[in-house]
């Protein structure tokens, strides 16, 4: 019988390890009040702190009590905290931006009552928390540009695709875009460029992988209008080495991105080439 007990809770481990990954290194669990209202904060909290085989967050809605499992080895307690406060969720320890607090739904938005910490300028600094340990693994050249160099090159050459009207192309860079995305070193951006982020990733994960899944070249058309507005909130985080072009379509009222100071839209290709206007141009 003890054998039985034994070889099902070896098969219980098992299972669990592969439902939920490798197990996360140097453990430390602490448990904190994060404010929230429901299920949704529930999802957006952990999603927010959660790091694969790094942290783990664990938040219950009625309690409002998150338990936060993290490598001491890898980040800290805080590094996490940040995270969600910029997802617009308070803990005792950090006051969420009033910016992200005001896009939670409305079902979202819970009482402010502990405004006494606010999550200063200073801390929001998530790059230069555990310097000595990012540095080395970001290249010299990575840190002088601008942390999203890899997207917005991916996102020209997708828009280029498309002024060709060449959806196989298109979906090829879309694929380049997504790993680019996925590259970003949340650790390494600065505070604006942080809470931008935090902002534009998942609709720029979404719409880059819904153009690079995609033959169809309106269907990718459609996405490339998220796309460029999330790209553009990027953009305009940071210093551009030669001026970009905002560039507007009536036709389909939605904006796109180019180094280029002429049109050449992206959403209707040779059809309507020159169909646009330049509002903003961004240096």
């Amino acid at each position: 019988m003890k054998s039985i007990k034994q070889g099902l809770m070896a098969i219980t481990l098992l299972l669990s390890v592969i439902v939920y990954g490798a197990p996360i290194k140097n453990a430390k669990t602490v448990n904190t009040k994060i404010y929230g209202n429901c299920l949704m904060c529930k999802a957006a909290i952990e999603k927010a702190g959660n790091i694969k085989n790094i942290a783990s967050v664990n938040w219950n809605e009625n309690t409002k009590i998150a338990a936060i499992t993290y490598d001491e080895k890898k980040t800290n307690l805080d590094e996490v905290l940040k995270r969600i406060a910029l997802a617009g969720y308070d803990s005792d320890q950090f006051l969420a931006p009033g910016d992200a607090y005001a896009k939670l739904p409305q079902c979202c938005q819970y009482e402010r009552t502990n405004m006494a910490a606010p999550l200063k300028k200073s801390e929001m600094d998530m790059g230069k928390m555990n310097h000595s340990q990012h540095a080395a693994a970001v290249p010299a050249d990575a840190q002088e540009n601008s942390p999203f160099i890899a997207i917005f090159d991916s996102y020209f050459d997708v828009k280029d695709a498309l002024v060709k009207t060449d959806a196989k192309t298109a979906a090829l860079k879309s694929k380049d875009l997504l790993t680019a995305i996925n590259a970003v070193k949340m650790e390494t951006l600065k505070p604006k460029e942080h809470t931008a982020w935090m902002n534009a990733m998942k609709s720029l994960a979404a719409d880059a992988k819904n153009i690079s899944e995609n033959q169809d070249v309106k269907k990718q058309r459609e996405s490339f209008k998220s796309l460029s507005k999330n790209t553009y909130d990027l953009i305009k985080t940071t210093d551009q080495p030669q001026p970009i072009y905002y560039n507007h379509c009536p036709m389909v009222d939605a904006n796109w991105l180019s180094k280029e100071s002429g049109i050449k839209n992206p959403y209707y290709g040779s059809q309507m080439l020159s169909c646009g206007s330049t509002i903003e141009i961004i240096k």
